[in-house]
């Protein structure tokens, strides 16, 4: 019988690429996941009953255990972005990795992959920033011989990155920013998931590798190469942090006083503080060249699924070859 694999949120952007390449790599995959009835995606990524998705509350040890009985290794992709009911940032990045890491230890499973994020920093004043190093240590402790993958900014077909920002331009004449001139070093998420697939074969030294992309471009950088793949004429309008805070505090009020009828996804006052920081490689740790793998370049994917954002979509070529024909 093949081994088995456990990737708890693997049926979140990076996590289901993850566990793509782990049935791939011929392992039976079990997808631990809140919502396993919209994540039935995940099936056909393997033969019939090779990738199943599973009931998980990583706030529980019990829901962790069952959904770890069996396993061969563990992959934790579980993070949030911004505070959502009870999935606040301590339960969930803190708490919820240690819980997992724990009971890992405790059923002898030798192999763990632990999905973080550069800028983790235990002493930052961003609580997601906080809690990413805490839970990581957290991860070490439990797990010493863990590898942690701390990636840029990560995007893909289904980011929450360009994405996002694609879909904003579409509206109106201006494209605000917060923190245009912070950088970043945008790895595709194929490339992190073969990052995370090597430390679940074996094949990646223990510790902590730092994953990014083969450019370092500012914010705003980005935003100007995001426009040029949708084809749209955009003035980027830097919000200063202290507006941006204004704002993120005004949202957040929202969500609170409508006790989460009204969900922030707009901006939070976490991520203002986290934007103050450049998101890059610092070269302190172990990086993809540690691993082996070449990282894939922005231009090269970004077309590949922001064409939609395009004015006419999937016919804009059609559209300009015409014009040319005209002329």
């Amino acid at each position: 019988m093949s081994n088995l694999v456990t990737i708890y949120g693997g049926s979140g952007f990076v996590g289901r690429y993850i566990a793509r390449r782990m049935a791939q790599a011929g392992w039976r995959v079990r997808v631990a996941v809140r919502r396993p009835n919209e994540a039935l995606f995940v099936r056909p990524y393997g033969v019939v009953g090779q990738v199943e998705p599973v009931l998980c509350n990583i706030r529980d040890d019990g829901s962790v255990a069952a959904a770890m009985d069996g396993a061969d290794a563990v992959v934790n992709c579980v993070g949030i972005l911004a505070p959502e009911g009870k999935n606040t940032f301590e339960p969930v990045q803190l708490q919820g990795a240690a819980r997992i890491a724990r009971i890992a230890a405790e059923k002898g499973i030798a192999r763990m992959v632990h999905v973080s994020a550069i800028g983790a920093d235990a002493a930052s004043a961003s609580d997601y920033a906080r809690t990413k190093a805490l839970g990581e240590a957290e991860v070490l402790r439990h797990m010493p011989d863990a590898v942690i993958l701390r990636p840029s900014i990560v995007f893909g077909a289904e980011d929450g990155f360009f994405n996002r920002f694609a879909s904003m331009a579409r509206f109106g004449p201006i494209l605000p920013v917060v923190g245009g001139a912070t950088k970043f070093q945008p790895v595709y998420v194929e490339d992190v998931a073969a990052a995370a697939v090597k430390g679940v074969l074996g094949e990646a030294a223990p510790g902590i590798y730092e994953l990014g992309g083969p450019e370092v471009k500012s914010f705003r950088a980005l935003m100007q190469q995001m426009l040029a793949v949708i084809r749209r004429r955009r003035l980027i309008l830097g919000v200063p942090f202290p507006i941006a805070g204004l704002m993120g505090f005004v949202l957040d009020m929202a969500q609170a006083v409508t006790l989460g009828l009204f969900h922030n996804g707009i901006l939070t006052r976490d991520q203002v503080r986290n934007l103050k920081r450049d998101n890059v490689v610092t070269g302190t740790t172990r990086t993809f060249a540690d691993l082996g793998i070449e990282p894939t370049a922005l231009d090269s994917v970004l077309s590949s699924y922001l064409w939609r954002f395009r004015p006419t979509g999937q016919y804009d070529d059609i559209t300009d070859s015409a014009k040319n024909l005209r002329a």
